[in-house]
């Protein structure tokens, strides 16, 4: 019998006011989610909330029914940026998403499982098993990966049979985590150095949308990273993943009607609802599921 997925709600991706994020949790509180990943995972000079705070988050969402994780930052580029992933490392109270290579040898040098987060390259059957023999229990499949991959490397796992707790994660809703950089495109665009960015991204709670010249969406600033520009949406993929042997969906955060999402969703697993998630975007794609570039709708 296949197993039931469960929903996560991933790592808050962009800056929001401090108030603001937790009048967020305090409402994802009390909604169908299995986990949810705390902590900032772009932008290290995001100090709103700092890890004290996270862990209060976390424990009021524990004292709820939820899984936390501690998610890490995806580029690091600064002494105090390890100094901190060093703290969330050892944080000794949630498991811990590693979003770089950095955080896989803090967290498996101190013997403790963790998850790894979609920038972590993990394309093959060789690159679960080393990770998982570091201690890796959950992986989040990388964003561009296609559904015939991710099958062809689940069968190889069952046919492997080293690898027994291993729980795979889709990115299943939300703008796309695409790529970092050491620029920050959001102080660019203000014409402001990065150094001295005033913290500008809190003003563009959803990011910048960058548009072709036909209008189209392609893709979304955010600091230093770059998202899609239309919403991912596999609504419709969850009973093939169900087949496929994945454990959980992520959906991605976002400023309005989260909750609305996450009850299509629950609704959806459950055989209750046929609906299109209206979405905030013009647009949704789903292409990378499919094989094809990211931005197609199939």
């Amino acid at each position: 019998m296949d197993k039931a997925l469960k929903l996560t709600l991933g790592p808050l991706l962009y800056f929001w006011p401090k108030q603001d994020v937790y009048n967020f949790y305090a409402e994802m509180a009390e909604q169908p989610l299995d986990t949810v990943y705390l902590g900032e995972t772009v932008c290290s000079k995001r100090r709103q909330l700092k890890l004290d705070d996270w862990i209060e988050i976390g424990r009021d969402l524990r004292a709820c029914g939820k899984q936390v994780v501690l998610s890490s930052l995806a580029l690091l580029e600064a002494e105090s940026e390890l100094k901190m992933l060093r703290r969330i490392c050892a944080n000794g109270e949630f498991q811990v998403e590693a979003n770089d290579m950095a955080a896989v040898q803090l967290l498996s040098s101190q013997g403790v499982e963790f998850v790894t987060g979609p920038s972590i390259n993990i394309y093959n059957l060789g690159t679960l098993k080393r990770l998982y023999n570091s201690g890796m229990r959950r992986w989040v499949m990388p964003v561009e990966l296609s559904a015939q991959t991710l099958e062809q490397l689940l069968q190889q796992v069952a046919q492997d049979g080293s690898l027994p707790e291993l729980e795979t994660e889709v990115f299943a809703y939300g703008c796309l985590p695409l790529a970092y950089a050491a620029r920050c495109f959001t102080a660019r665009y203000r014409n402001l150095p990065k150094d001295n960015c005033n913290f500008c991204c809190i003003e563009y709670p959803d990011g910048i949308p960058v548009r072709s010249q036909e209008g189209r969406e392609l893709f979304t600033m955010n600091g230093i990273q770059t998202l899609s520009g239309e919403h991912y949406n596999l609504e419709h993929e969850l009973d093939a993943m169900q087949v496929m042997g994945v454990d959980r969906v992520r959906l991605s955060p976002q400023r309005q009607r989260m909750a609305a999402v996450i009850k299509r969703f629950s609704q959806r697993l459950k055989g209750e609802q046929k609906d299109t998630i209206p979405l905030l975007s013009a647009g949704q794609c789903n292409g990378y599921w499919y094989g094809l570039p990211g931005m197609d709708r199939v």
